[in-house]
């Protein structure tokens, strides 16, 4: 956790890099209002701005989209509103994002973060050692149709594709994300089929039973709850999803 934590501040601190690249400290600024002063502090707000925005960070290129549309397609399907609560849901996909991408994470600190903490190199390489891994991550579980999109359309606007003998991050990211979230749906789907099932079952009871008045969404409730905890479900579901990161 503690790693992570530093890869992410260390992609923001580095979004200042011009800053950074001066002889004196960062955001100290020189004696006087002068246009240095005024290029400081557009820097030192920048940075802000991008702090307020770090926790899409680790949406933008994690699995971490995958995982939350699952467990809210899950809970839908079962029935129930706020059980288990968004708290509880959002913070297991939070975990098992980590444990996903601890090779990712890992990698980034040993090649970009500890290298510019120790001077060895600078903040420009810094910042390309610690995208790569995570570009790599992407391109290996992006779609070919949603990377491909992006490239065309980033074509039709006259922007490179290519950058520094890779592919632009700005393509990487909009087309991993639409991959993540067509695979949520996806294991989404497979997840709510059985639910949708025995809630057929039970409004045909119901219904030739005679007994209109009485939801068959409150008789289901409680059969599919104790069919997802006969066959394990939170066991195979995270399994499944885990095993699904490649």
């Amino acid at each position: 956790m503690k790693r992570v934590i530093l890869i992410l501040v260390s992609l923001l601190v580095l979004a200042a890099q011009p800053a950074l690249a001066q002889e004196q400290p960062a955001f100290a600024l020189p004696q006087g209002f002068s246009g240095e002063t005024s290029g400081y502090i557009i820097q030192l707000f920048g940075l802000l701005t991008v702090l307020a925005v770090a926790p899409g960070l680790l949406i933008m290129v994690t699995s971490f989209t995958r995982f939350v549309i699952v467990f809210s397609i899950l809970r839908a399907g079962i029935g129930l509103q706020t059980t288990p609560a968004n708290m509880v849901l959002v913070s297991l996909a939070l975990f098992m994002t980590f444990y996903v991408m601890s090779p990712v994470f890992d990698r980034a600190w040993r090649e970009g973060v500890q290298p510019l903490v120790q001077e060895e190199i600078d903040e420009v390489e810094a910042v390309g050692r610690i995208v790569q891994p995570f570009r790599e991550f992407m391109l290996t579980n992006v779609r070919d149709e949603d990377l491909e999109l992006f490239a065309d359309l980033a074509r039709e606007r006259g922007q490179d594709v290519v950058l520094d003998d890779a592919i632009d991050i700005r393509i990487v990211v909009p087309a991993f994300m639409i991959s993540e979230i067509r695979r949520g749906f996806e294991m989404g789907f497979l997840v709510v089929l059985p639910f949708l099932v025995i809630d057929l079952v039970v409004a045909t009871i119901v219904m030739a039973m005679g007994m209109m008045m009485l939801p068959p969404s409150l008789v289901s409730l409680p059969f599919k709850i104790l069919f997802f905890v006969m066959i394990d479900g939170w066991n195979l579901l995270v399994g499944s999803m885990v095993r699904s990161v490649v």
